[in-house]
């Protein structure tokens, strides 16, 4: 079988791809490669896919259904392995054999048509919330994982490097790295979080209803977990004209339910949709920028 990448995909990593970087010029072997190592039985590509990875559905040689993902180093694909592995199935996919080829994980087969985003808001919201609350655990010790300090401060500096460039944008630059510093001052407590959590990323399972995948893990609070998710459907929530204050009691909702400090969440809801806004603007995709900098705007 041809594993031709989903355009989807090769348009994301064009976005991000370092100088001579061959990953996906190579992936169609490395497939290849992955499916005969484990002696898998190939379904399909899933399309339209991720952004990050390769997704291929599979089935392993006693016919068990799983899924073979192959990611860029950049993507981080080891993180994740080593994320899936200490919660071992509580609230997220199952991986299905320990390290082997790295960029190469083989997962429990969930269901990738049925996302939590298929749900009302409100119940999606909750089952999200819920999935999350799970994750949420003690990091092992000496674990590998990049911490929120480390990763936001990458982040920081590349949304000043921005400013000169944008200059529209310095206001909210400011605004987010002046939250980030005053919520980095006294962070209240270190767990293992899911990085990138959104409703699209819980999917239905067979074992329990709903399980998150995709992670990609970083050590913090969980303040920065669950900003992500407080930004979802974010295209519905500028349609409306009541937007600005949805949001509000979304983040107070969300904070409640998670018994998360409401400030501290609208300081990271602030900082992460300020960054995804100004990453969005710097590699061309000003529909998305300007969605999410007018949300931003709103807290």
């Amino acid at each position: 079988m041809a594993f031709e990448p989903p355009q989807r995909l090769v348009r994301a990593l064009g976005e991000t791809a370092p100088q001579g970087d061959d990953w996906l010029e190579k992936l169609p072997e490395t497939a290849q490669q992955a499916v005969a190592l484990r002696e898998l039985t190939v379904e399909r590509v899933q399309v339209p896919g991720g952004r990050s990875s390769l997704v291929v559905l599979v089935r392993r040689p006693d016919g068990t259904p799983a899924v073979l993902k192959l990611a860029p180093p950049r993507a981080r694909p080891e993180s994740e392995r080593a994320a899936l592995a200490h919660w071992d199935g509580l609230g997220a996919v199952r991986l299905l054999e320990p390290r082997t080829t790295e960029g190469v994980l083989l997962l429990e087969r969930l269901h990738p048509e049925v996302s939590v985003r298929s749900l009302p808001e409100a119940k999606a919201l909750l089952e999200a919330a819920g999935t999350l609350r799970r994750l949420w655990v003690e990091p092992p010790a000496g674990h590998p994982f990049e911490t929120v300090a480390e990763r936001t401060g990458r982040q920081a500096e590349a949304m000043r490097a921005t400013v000169p460039e944008f200059g529209e944008v310095a206001s909210l630059v400011d605004a987010a790295v002046e939250a980030r510093g005053s919520l980095l001052a006294a962070p209240p407590e270190e767990r293992l979080l899911h990085g990138t959590f959104r409703q699209s990323k819980v999917l239905a399972g067979e074992r329990t209803p709903w399980l998150a995948v995709g992670p990609d893990p970083v050590v913090g609070e969980c303040a920065f977990d669950l900003a992500r998710l407080v930004r979802d459907r974010v295209e519905d929530l500028i349609a409306t004209p009541s937007g600005a204050s949805t949001t509000r009691r979304r983040v107070k909702r969300l904070a409640e339910s998670l018994y998360v400090d409401q400030e501290r969440l609208r300081g990271w809801t602030l900082f992460r949709a300020v960054e995804s806004g100004v990453r969005a603007l710097r590699v061309g995709r000003s529909k998305d920028a300007e969605l999410l900098l007018e949300f931003a705007a709103w807290l």
